[in-house]
């Protein structure tokens, strides 16, 4: 006999052993029902409104499409905004801006008018020289009170003057730029629309106006002369000015005097001074103020004692302690004096060279 649960003819041949149903695996759980498209109606439904037995279920709305809409819509937004703001310049277009000038330069020797004075002791030249009063290095570059512009801030001013007193220690105050082993230190301050001039200058000196290394830098003909004392005076001023909406210029008028001795000559030899005059014009535009560069615009140099004969485009080739020049100008040229000019080449007055 069959079990209580089975069938009154036993169970069906074939069928499982003790009643266990083939499909007793399958679940129904509540989401499988509500997803069905067909609904069974209640019996309510069926005697109060002579419902179908069944009936087709709307289907169901789901949040995912709408949610996965605003996710793609917020993509396409956040790609096109970044792509606008990568095209659009923040300061204008490059169009709007000033293209970045070459250097204009002249480098004026100045021969002495009798022998270079010299002495073994470097510090009684600078003591007996106009230079006395100098302070040393970077010392003598002070920045000026700083004040905003119409469209330049403080500190946009003072990132502006500070370029340029970096500038001019590097490119007038570092060993090894004055013996002209390098000349990356000022290379990497200019603008990237100078260092093709700056590079064919290094690579290609020429007395053009446009292309002599010592426009650039102060730098002394390695084979002829070398500091005799690392303490560089110098005095001067900086002056930052706005000259339109987009641009600042900052003016530089220093003077460096280096204590030299002859190449290899040693710590006993003669020492004797050298004077440089240099008049900078830099000009800045949002971008270097950014990124702390700057356009060197134009360089104006008066430098001795030297020889009139002699190229300074490449190198500065000084007349050290107890030499004299062969050729000059008549006229004497003060290079401490701030209202003394002179053309291709002028005479060092005696004012200017120490008193031994």
């Amino acid at each position: 006999m069959g079990g209580p649960g089975d069938p009154p003819e036993g169970t069906p041949e074939g069928g499982p052993v003790g009643g266990e149903d083939e499909y007793r695996s399958v679940v129904f759980d509540e989401s499988f029902v509500r997803a069905a498209r067909l609904q069974e109606s209640s019996a309510r439904e069926r005697m109060t409104d002579h419902a179908p037995a069944v009936r087709r279920r709307p289907p169901l709305r789901r949040g995912l499409t709408r949610q996965a809409l605003i996710l793609v819509l917020l993509i396409l937004v956040a790609f096109g905004t970044a792509i606008y703001m990568g095209v659009r310049h923040p300061y204008g277009t490059q169009e709007a801006q000033q293209p970045v000038e070459p250097l204009r330069m002249a480098v004026i020797p100045l021969a002495p008018q009798g022998k270079v004075p010299g002495a073994a002791d470097a510090e009684t030249l600078f003591a007996h020289s106009p230079a006395a009063q100098y302070a040393v290095g970077a010392e003598g570059i002070p920045l000026p009170a700083v004040r905003s512009t119409a469209h330049f801030s403080d500190s946009q001013v003072v990132t502006a003057l500070t370029t340029v007193k970096d500038y001019l220690v590097r490119s007038s105050l570092y060993p090894e730029v004055l013996d002209s082993s390098q000349v990356r230190p000022a290379r990497a301050l200019l603008d990237p629309g100078q260092l093709d001039q700056f590079d064919q200058s290094i690579d290609h000196p020429a007395a053009d106006g446009r292309h002599a290394p010592t426009g650039w830098l102060v730098r002394f003909d390695p084979t002829r002369a070398e500091l005799a004392d690392p303490k560089i005076r110098v005095q001067g001023n900086l002056q930052a000015t706005e000259t339109d909406a987009a641009t600042l210029e900052v003016t530089a008028d220093h003077t460096f005097v280096y204590a030299l001795r002859p190449t290899g000559a040693g710590a006993g030899s003669q020492a004797s001074l050298f004077t440089v005059r240099r008049e900078l014009t830099f000009r800045f535009d949002r971008d270097d103020l950014r990124l702390h560069q700057a356009q060197l615009v134009v360089s104006y140099a008066q430098a001795g004692p030297l020889s009139c004969t002699g190229d300074a485009a490449d190198h500065l080739t000084p007349l050290l302690a107890g030499e004299t020049a062969k050729a000059g100008s008549p006229a004497g040229t003060n290079p401490f004096a701030r209202d003394s000019a002179t053309a291709l080449c002028g005479t060092l007055a005696a004012a200017a060279e120490p008193k031994t």
